[in-house]
């Protein structure tokens, strides 16, 4: 048997071991009231709270390990734990407790002419697999809504957070289940090969859903390999277009917001499209503040002819996802130029539109196919928190089932309960 053989069956015997597990556990969960639940969120939130300095102390393992292997600053950045970040994750968990639960609710009823009671139910997915990088945020964030969902999970985090992820999931697994959470509702891969996730992925019959939060890599490899239905966390190649006659001011600041804020996260700005009738008033004062807040430009000739600052932008670019302070920018001589760019090269994601046109700004929500579409905000608004869901386990930017922040609705799915008196067809 060959190494890569052995490699894969040693993942795939984790997976099978903790999907019976979370399978189990995910038929106790289901039925679970919403006292239990929002308990098990509570000690969950307390048991991150009582562990900070030993979560801090095995996430700082992992950021000597990354500054070995010479991972970039952003990439660095998305692993960093601080107390501020760990202080939003108890606060997200705390959050999802005032969330109402979706298990049970009745979407829909209606009585048909035979006297048949018809309703819509929303009940739980079963056992989630959910595939993440770098971020070991989303360790609890995605523990705490799966559970809060009625859902068992098996989480997969990237190796640069191994450390962070086997701590906190430690925590939050003994948390839970000491308030009355099933066992093995929340568990976690170990395995930090490749194989794991194709494992993970192949896991029909323990895995009811998956979820990957990467890049396109990741989900290549989920359309050639996978057995367990999945919903697409996928690139964020996010755009923002100003118009001719937009308010040049709330244009920079948007941009400025869009790009810079937090570079390393799927709703940030990665290419940025002008209208040739405002670029030379527009563009040279705000690259001026791009580039003081440290950002790359790298344009289109006629950008690049304007701005001396700017890099010549290659075919690649314009369908890259930075996750930096990297920006491209391009010069179109109008809306139709900007909108065949949009269908050209983004993502699917979230798209934005600077403009005091209110029929360019409806053509723009109309005719642009992406999960959000702004006129006159900041595409860093695409977050669950943001939309008033609470915490989010990802942007899905698929159209079947999920599309947007995946909350603790999109986390569930409906059944058909009907209910007669002895009719027979």
């Amino acid at each position: 048997m060959s190494a890569e053989q052995t490699s894969l069956d040693t993942a795939r015997a984790e997976v099978a071991a903790l999907g019976q597990q979370a399978k189990q556990a995910a038929r106790a969960l289901a039925m679970a009231p919403t006292k239990v639940k929002d308990a098990a969120l509570a000690a969950m939130a307390d048991g991150l709270e009582a562990e900070r300095d030993a979560l801090l102390a095995a996430n700082r393992l992992d950021l000597d390990q990354a500054a070995a292997n010479g991972l970039t600053p952003a990439l660095i950045n998305r692993l960093t734990l601080n107390d501020k970040r760990l202080g939003a994750m108890i606060t997200g968990l705390r959050d999802m407790i005032a969330l109402p639960d979706p298990v049970g609710l009745v979407v829909d009823g209606w009585r048909r002419p035979n006297g048949l009671d018809i309703r819509r139910v929303r009940m739980p997915l079963g056992v989630v697999g959910i595939i993440y990088e770098s971020r070991p945020n989303v360790t609890a964030d995605a523990a705490g809504l799966c559970l809060k969902s009625g859902n068992a999970c098996v989480l997969r985090g990237g190796k640069e957070a191994i450390h962070s992820n086997r701590a906190i999931a430690a925590v939050l697994a003994r948390a839970a289940e000491g308030a009355g959470a099933p066992a093995g509702a929340i568990q976690l891969v170990t395995n930090i090969t490749r194989d794991s996730a194709l494992a993970l992925v192949q896991a029909d019959g323990l895995l009811d859903c998956v979820i990957p939060r990467g890049g396109r890599g990741l989900i290549q490899m989920l359309k050639e390999h996978a057995r367990v239905p999945y919903i697409v966390d996928g690139d964020g190649i996010c755009h923002t277009f100003v118009d001719a006659g937009a308010d040049l001011a709330m244009a920079a600041s948007i941009v400025l917001n869009a790009k810079t804020s937090y570079p390393a996260v799927c709703n940030a700005l990665e290419t940025l499209l002008v209208h040739r009738d405002i670029a030379g008033a527009f563009l040279p004062v705000c690259a001026q503040q791009l580039v003081a807040a440290g950002v790359e430009l790298r344009g289109c000739p006629a950008t690049c002819a304007l701005l001396p600052q700017a890099i010549p932008a290659t075919d690649q670019d314009w369908d890259t996802e930075y996750a930096d302070l990297i920006l491209s920018v391009r010069i179109v001589d109008s809306l139709d130029a900007a909108l065949a760019h949009i269908a050209r090269h983004g993502s699917g994601h979230s798209e934005a539109i600077v403009t005091r046109d209110f029929d360019r700004s409806r053509r723009f929500t109309h005719e642009v196919d992406a999960a959000a579409v702004y006129v006159n905000a900041s595409t860093r608004f695409t977050d669950g928190g943001e939309f008033g869901f609470g915490a989010e386990i990802g942007i899905s930017t698929q159209k079947l089932h999920a599309r947007g922040p995946l909350g603790l609705v999109e986390l569930t799915t409906v059944k058909y309960v009907i209910e007669g008196d002895g009719q027979v067809r």
